[in-house]
């Protein structure tokens, strides 16, 4: 079955009448179409039966129809007649009765909602994220090769980035390394490659700076790559020189909760719940708790952040397809922090890790 089939077939499941995909990794995922159209107004209809209305910008039109996995039926507008007549137009074509549209919420803008609201103003509006969220949690083949693969680049030049650290190199150089190396390899950073040294590894966002790394700092490396639309992440704490033994005694208890978090997700009827009490309760039986400040993991695909997430109350079953993070971190304000991430697969036995680069504590420099 095709995507827009398995997509079709949901909406009738939900009783929606029509989904609107606008530009974003959804519409990317259901239709190829992958681009932006910044602030001129574009969407994909997607009625419960029969063919799919796209209202584009008219020089967009050539492009999209080039992309489109499927037929799309254009409703072109241009700059001097804006896409109000267009949008109704769209609606009108579907033939059908709307009574329910379902929309994206957490990527439409607000003047998208109001132009889809003024062209159906009789539609109840509802939220379209589970809807797509479920068609894309369970990957395919074709989609776990991507990460894979993504993975394979993401590793080979982790690897050569670690081995050139040098005393005196700051984050920003560290993160510019690892990023001429993704490029090289014919790839794209998945997102913001971030390094985080000493007492700036405490705080699980930082953002890369001038610091220079000094002998005895933990170093957090965080990054992946993009092949084929899809993602890869990382994230390994190196040291600088020798750390010190508290340093150490933190990094055991992170890869011990890493292993417990992976060991959890091979379980049956493993959940994102049980995956994060599993991690979470080694770091707090080693007195700890109150520096892992953030849930234990991800689900990622075309996005680096989506469903299935590894946080407390998901008790939803990890189904098979699923790929996600595992990533206990202990973040020590003013001293340093630890997070050590892997990407796991659930498969229909179990779990299986994606990433194979060592856990084990490196120290280098």
């Amino acid at each position: 079955m095709t995507r827009l089939a398995r997509m079709q077939a949901a909406m009738a499941a939900a009783g929606i009448d029509v989904t609107v995909l606008v530009p974003g990794t959804n519409l990317r995922y259901l239709s190829g179409i992958g681009f932006s159209t910044k602030l001129r107004l574009a969407c994909l209809l997607i009625p419960q039966h029969g063919a799919a209305q796209m209202v584009l910008p008219t020089m967009e039109a050539p492009r999209a129809q080039a992309a489109a996995q499927f037929p799309i039926a254009v409703q072109a507008w241009d700059d001097g007649d804006g896409p109000t007549v267009a949008l109704q137009s769209a609606f009108g074509a579907l033939g059908i009765t709307i009574q329910t549209i379902a929309v994206e919420h957490t990527t439409m803008r607000v003047f998208e909602l109001r132009a889809v609201e003024g062209a159906v103003p009789a539609a109840r509006i509802i939220n379209a994220d589970p809807l797509m969220s479920v068609l894309r949690m369970q990957k395919s083949p074709d989609e776990q090769a991507a990460m894979r693969r993504a993975i394979d680049v993401a590793e080979a030049t982790l690897a050569a980035t670690i081995a050139a650290i040098r005393i005196g190199m700051t984050e920003l150089d560290v993160a510019a390394d690892w990023e001429q190396r993704i490029r090289a390899a014919g790839s794209v950073p998945s997102f913001d490659l971030a390094v985080g040294s000493g007492p700036n590894g405490a705080s699980p966002h930082h953002t890369n700076g001038n610091r220079q790394l000094q002998t005895g700092d933990l170093v957090v490396i965080d990054g992946g790559a993009i092949v084929d639309g899809y993602v890869s992440d990382i994230t390994r704490t190196i040291g600088i020189g020798t750390v010190s033994e508290r340093a150490q005694l933190v990094y055991r208890t992170v890869l011990a909760a890493n292993e417990a978090g992976r060991q959890a997700a091979q379980q049956p009827n493993a959940s994102g719940d049980s995956v994060d009490r599993a991690a979470r309760a080694v770091i707090d039986a080693a007195g700890f708790g109150a520096y892992f400040i953030h849930r234990t993991g991800h689900g990622l695909g075309i996005d680096v952040h989506e469903p299935p997430f590894m946080v407390a109350g998901d008790t939803n079953a990890i189904l098979a397809g699923m790929t996600f993070t595992v990533e206990p971190g202990i973040y020590l304000p003013g001293e340093f922090g630890v997070r050590i991430e892997d990407m796991v697969i659930r498969t229909a036995t179990g779990a299986t890790t994606m990433t194979a680069y060592p856990r084990t504590l490196q120290c280098v420099g």
